[in-house]
């Protein structure tokens, strides 16, 4: 038997059950979807992923104090200076910067007024002006203090959304007042959100000095800083000598790695995640292929045993199925890259994304489900080869 006539035969065997054939290659056809649609999925999410991280947070460095020895051998934290968000301003690629600090309040319960009274044990924090605009801080209403503010020490507060609930503050336009124990602090701001340091939602902020100047507090605990892009590295390398040009060692810095680099790990971590899954969808595709493949086995006996009568040999009869599934697994294939491409392009469209897709990995998955239909094939062909004739024809 030929090549042609393998063909032929393998070609008439699907031809003839045309509905058969379709549910066969639905499996071939959504695994091949699902794996084409989500890589191209996936390579488009990461580069969406990739363009929001290079615009937020590769522009974030943090500046904390390390340990140093104390006296009588104590580990110590060293400080950082009061002035370090101007120290940090003078560089080039600097676009803002601010200290955060928590504050000690020895207990005193925190009460609205004069929209709420009960008394609310609400996390109290200092600021400098600079930190809300370092952590990408938005305002639901009022303004946030500025330098006069905080060189006064003036007793105002900016809440967070969370805590303008607790204390029941949802405006400032009547400039309502909270209590700290018994000292009244007026409202002048209520974020809406920030980029980082999520626990400002759910706090008290007053002024560094006033922090200084009422609770004693005695140095800011982190430096926050906000850079141009693509000068978060070297801003890196330059904070800790800007802060503290003596011991710039003793400082904590914490800089984002390179933005290339970082898109590559996303990206690599999406698709391996998809990959997964898509591998998952065709796994299900192969094994319909192979229940139905030994299916047609069973229903055929009677002709594979009539043509084992006639002269075929075992490599005919295997070759014959084989190449079927061979031919189930490549449409399935075909059709299933067409439909991962389309949907892949819809999703883009809809959520106004660049798709991304290797057109290497749509050209090659008509293959790839060729290969799927031969391997899922082999033990059904495996099976027909094995029939012998007289028992075929009895059976028949």
């Amino acid at each position: 038997m030929t090549l042609r006539d393998l063909l032929g035969e393998a070609l008439a065997g699907v031809a003839a059950r045309p509905s058969r054939l379709a549910l066969t290659t639905l499996g071939t056809v959504l695994g091949i979807a699902a794996l084409v649609a989500t890589i191209g999925l996936g390579q488009t999410a990461a580069g969406q992923i990739s363009d929001r991280f290079d615009a937020v947070a590769a522009t974030r460095v943090t500046v904390e104090p390390g340990e140093t020895d104390g006296p009588d051998g104590q580990v110590a934290l060293t400080q950082l200076p009061w002035d370090a968000p101007e120290r940090l301003e003078r560089l080039a690629g600097v676009a803002s910067a601010g200290t955060f600090a928590t504050v000690d309040v020895g207990g005193d319960p925190v009460r609205g007024v004069p929209y709420g009274t009960q008394q609310q044990t609400v996390p109290v924090a200092a600021a400098s002006p600079g930190l809300f605009e370092a952590l990408g801080a938005r305002l639901s209403g009022g303004r946030v203090f500025d330098e006069g503010h905080d060189a006064r020490g003036d007793a105002v507060v900016v809440l967070g959304r969370y805590a303008a609930d607790r204390l029941g503050i949802n405006r400032v336009d009547s400039q309502p007042s909270i209590f700290i124990g018994d000292r009244a602090f007026t409202v002048i701001g209520i974020l809406d959100g920030v980029d980082y340091r999520s626990e400002l939602q759910d706090s008290v902020i007053m002024p560094m000095t006033t922090a200084s100047e009422l609770y004693g507090l005695e140095a800011p605990e982190v430096l926050e800083v906000r850079t141009e892009l693509g000068a978060a590295q070297l801003i890196g390398r330059q904070a800790p000598i800007a802060v503290d040009p003596n011991n710039p060692d003793l400082l904590d810095v914490t800089a984002p790695p390179r933005p290339g680099s970082l898109r590559d790990n996303v990206s690599a971590d999406v698709n391996g995640l998809f990959l997964a899954l898509g591998g998952l969808a065709l796994l299900v595709g192969g094994l319909g292929i192979a229940n139905v493949t030994l299916l047609s086995v069973l229903e055929r006996v009677s002709e594979i045993g009539l043509r084992r009568a006639v002269g075929a040999g075992r490599s005919h009869v295997a070759g014959q199925f084989l190449v079927e599934s061979g031919i189930v697994g490549f449409l399935g294939g075909l059709i299933g890259s067409t439909v991962g491409v389309l949907a892949t392009v819809g999703v883009s469209v809809v959520r106004d994304w660049t798709p991304l897709l290797d057109i290497r990995l749509a050209l090659a998955a008509p293959l790839l489900g060729g290969a799927i239909g031969l391997v899922a094939g082999a033990y059904p062909a495996w099976r027909a080869s094995a029939v012998e004739p007289i028992t075929a024809l009895r059976s028949g």
